[in-house]
């Protein structure tokens, strides 16, 4: 079952079910948890990296954030790489793998519009705060 470390944690750790190897140099691997999920409605399932596990071994998630839609029945998979370039990277069953973040989700209408409100950041984008 998916832990919290600490009782105020957001993500719930998720655990390898099974062993698999992880091929250097953006190798990926798609890990079972054995688990099934059936998410709520309105709610989405976040899969996000492990910090500690993309500092000490450079491991992260190929698709981060997974994400697990409500309708989705089946076992939740997670899909690993190893962006070290020399290093292999074997997961064992127990291992933590990833985080579950468990969201509320706004369905929001979307509407046609030929022009937008005014805001003080206008079309400000990528950098356009500084760096």
């Amino acid at each position: 079952m998916p832990t919290r470390a600490h009782s105020t944690d957001a993500g719930l750790d998720l655990y390898a079910a099974e062993s698999v190897q992880v091929a250097p140099a953006g190798g990926r691997a798609s890990v079972g948890t054995g688990l099934v999920v059936q998410i709520p409605e309105a709610v989405a399932g976040l899969v996000l990296p492990r910090s500690g596990l993309a500092l000490k071994r450079g491991v992260t998630l190929a698709n981060a954030p997974g994400l697990i839609d409500p309708g989705y029945r089946g076992e939740l998979r997670v899909l690993l790489l190893n962006t070290d370039p020399e290093l292999e990277f074997e997961v064992s069953p127990g291992d933590r793998i990833a985080q579950l973040l468990l969201v509320p989700v706004v369905q929001a209408r979307l509407l046609l519009s030929d022009t937008l409100d005014d805001s003080t950041r206008g079309e400000g984008g990528f950098g356009s705060s500084g760096f």
